[in-house]
């Protein structure tokens, strides 16, 4: 009969273990916004989530402060990063806005790492319109940076105006010209037309220009920044 009671006990308390939620763990970043301050200058936020661990990691990101409190999950592979620029503007679409930003990695004991990079940038945005990347014709982008120091320019990809599809960062080291296509920018876009790309910097003397590209008799139409 112990012999018994003994085998349910170790029964039950198995099927409790399996049946036992595995934790989460949060991390908190203080603050992130995509909000315009004093003297005209953008503040944005970028975060970098890295998965250390030997496992894929489910990660959900919200703003708990913000308005609907939105949140969005994402997979990280093992030894991967995953990288959000303007993480409020482009991966909530929301402007105006502070909150801290929740980081929780789902079913594990260990958070992913976090690190999070706020920056301004002054009122120094270039538009570039009418850019086309198909079978058809391609989009080339020159970024000059004539200063001392190393210029980061953020560049933002729409279809509709006001309306970001895409954007990222791109470093130019001082007294450097950088001539790249748009799909090496945008590598997730591989085709359209009648795009837009708005390009801010910070950096003095720092020039910006576009071409677009007939691929069949490489004739070229320069783009006139606005």
């Amino acid at each position: 009969m112990a012999r018994l009671l003994t085998a349910i006990l170790l029964l039950l308390a198995t099927v409790a273990a399996e049946g036992a939620e595995a934790p989460n763990v949060s991390v908190l970043v203080p603050i992130v916004g995509s909000v315009v301050g004093m003297n005209n200058v953008h503040w944005k936020t970028d975060v970098d989530l890295f998965n250390d661990s030997r496992s894929e990691a489910n990660v959900m990101l919200s703003l708990p402060t913000a308005p609907d409190q939105p949140f969005i999950l994402v997979s990280i592979g093992p030894g991967a990063v995953q990288h959000f620029s303007d993480i409020v503007a482009s991966t909530f679409g929301m402007n105006e806005v502070l909150s801290p930003l929740k980081i929780t990695t789902i079913e594990s004991s260990r958070s992913v790492r976090v690190i999070a990079n706020v920056y301004g940038i002054h009122d120094a945005e270039i538009t570039l319109s009418g850019l086309s990347f198909s079978d058809s014709f391609r989009t080339n982008i020159g970024l000059a940076n004539l200063g001392e120091h190393e210029a980061t320019f953020t560049l933002a990809l729409q279809r509709v105006p006001g309306r970001n599809v895409a954007v990222t960062r791109y470093r130019v080291s001082a007294n450097a010209l950088v001539h790249t296509s748009v799909q090496s920018l945008f590598p997730m876009i591989t085709k359209g037309d009648d795009f837009t790309v708005l390009v801010e910097t910070s950096a003095p003397d720092t020039y910006i220009y576009a071409s677009v590209v007939d691929n069949e008799t490489n004739q070229t139409h320069f783009i006139q920044p606005r």
